[in-house]
């Protein structure tokens, strides 16, 4: 398997410990060299020096007739690794250590480029030499030069100390960061403890907290946020379901009961027709209850599919009043349409119909009086209200109005399912709209919507 693929396998802990472990070898890395090269740096400084001294006081004997020969026993001769020469200004050996045996330490053109002034020349990690030139009567050329067999020891030894103690530290750092890892992951795992253990009988349960005010402590109050939203929209699609199935259960029993009532009693044909109308009212129920809830879930699933287009308010409004004319005029009721002609919206013309729709029947089933709906103009919104005479919403209905099967007493006897509002409020979101209730001062209920109003 590839390494890069292993990586991005590999625990939380481990990656942070690599991580750490390769930024401290990075820096351990560095200090090292460092010192190394530093410490080298001073022992040739230090050599460099010596072999300056060494080579002033050479020239100072090369200087001085009847001076002891450096083959001799002279102590300038005897410095335990050094060794030293004087050449003629033809190159030729006048004096040298006993260790050279006379052989001249200089090639052709190094003995030329000391003729002139000091060079420091290198012989691999063996020796430095130094030579230059002594003015004076007797023009010479001193070589001086030094083993560097102490150096290269030195230099090894620390290069192995700095290797072993680096490695040494890398280990003990490494095993520090997964210990700081593992210690700074503990309410994690904590709190990934905490939720595999939470049953779901149990929805008030949340995740430890931890005491400190950094990251962790931020994502647990998050999480612990979360499951305060999705225990809410639990409950709410458990009492959804509750609703729907008492909802569903009312017609089905009153359907059960007429058939069973016609089968029984046999009546005659205007009996039988009877029980079968009230039957079929019953399933028309069922059917409306059945798109309701379609709704509402599609709604739920991510937003209610609309197909917008331009469409002109008042001819809108006016089919919904006409849809609802017949039934109005048997109770003596009036609906009222007030809206411009110029006013237009992008919308969805049959979802759109469809909340006006509703708005209506509420307010020709729970209202009074004239039915008014009409069309404003507000800061770059339509705002689409649907008024009525009566009593208005009943006290405390006003905050629950738009929830499913949120309904008064007097509504549930009547025969709504209470998902009226809450299917205009999604079809309102579906248009990036927004829907709201309030009772009149004059009496009566007034619910709008509010809809972006289409650009000129």
């Amino acid at each position: 398997m590839h390494p890069i693929r292993v990586l991005k396998r590999a625990p939380v802990r481990l990656k942070l410990t690599l991580a750490f472990a390769g930024v401290m070898a990075v820096l351990l890395a560095g200090v090292g060299l460092f010192l190394y090269f530093h410490f080298r740096t001073g022992l040739d400084d230090g050599i460099n020096q010596g072999l300056q001294a060494r080579a002033s006081d050479v020239a100072t004997l090369a200087r001085q007739p009847g001076t002891p020969p450096l083959g001799g026993r002279d102590p300038l001769s005897e410095r335990g690794a050094s060794f030293a020469e004087i050449l003629a200004p033809d190159g030729r050996v006048l004096d040298a250590s006993p260790q050279l045996a006379g052989r001249a330490l200089l090639s052709r053109r190094e003995f030329a480029l000391a003729r002139r002034s000091t060079v420091i020349l290198e012989r691999g990690e063996r020796a430095r030499l130094l030579a230059r030139p002594v003015a004076g009567s007797r023009p010479r050329v001193v070589v001086v030069g030094v083993s560097l067999a102490q150096r290269e020891r030195a230099l090894e030894t620390l290069g192995g100390a700095l290797l072993i103690g680096g490695s040494l530290a890398l280990l003990l750092a490494s095993a520090a960061g997964y210990a700081l890892a593992f210690r700074a992951l503990s309410p994690v795992e904590s709190m990934r403890a905490r939720a595999e253990a939470i049953p779901a009988a149990d929805p008030d349960a949340r995740l430890p907290v931890p005491e400190a005010r950094d990251e962790l402590q931020r994502l647990a109050l998050t999480l612990n946020a979360m499951l305060g939203r999705l225990d809410v929209a639990f409950a709410r699609e458990r009492a959804f379901v509750a609703d729907a199935s008492h909802e569903l259960r009312t017609p089905l029993s009153l359907l059960k009961l007429e058939l069973e009532l016609a089968l029984r009693d046999r009546g005659s044909a205007t009996e039988l027709e009877a029980a079968i109308r009230s039957g079929a009212e019953e399933v028309d129920r069922l059917v409306k209850l059945a798109e309701d809830l379609l709704v509402i879930a599609r709604a739920d699933q991510g937003g209610l599919p609309v197909r917008k287009a331009p469409i002109t308010i008042r001819e809108t409004l006016q089919r919904v009043a006409d849809r609802f004319a017949a039934s109005s005029n048997g109770e003596r009721r009036q609906i009222a349409v007030h809206a411009s002609d110029a006013l237009r919206v992008d919308a969805d013309a049959q979802r759109l119909e469809q909340a006006l729709a509703n708005l209506v029947d509420n307010a020709l089933r729970h209202g009074a009086g004239t039915v008014t709906v009409s069309a404003t103009r507000q800061n770059g919104s339509l705002e689409l209200h649907v008024t009525d005479e009566g009593a208005g919403f009943p006290p405390g209905l006003l905050t629950t109005a738009f929830e499913r099967f949120s309904r008064a007493d007097r509504a549930r006897a009547r025969g709504g399912t209470g998902l009226g509002l809450a299917i205009v409020e999604a079809i309102a979101r579906a248009h990036s709209g927004s829907v709201g209730a309030t009772n009149r001062p004059t009496g009566g209920a007034d619910v709008w919507l509010t809809l972006p109003e289409a650009a000129r």
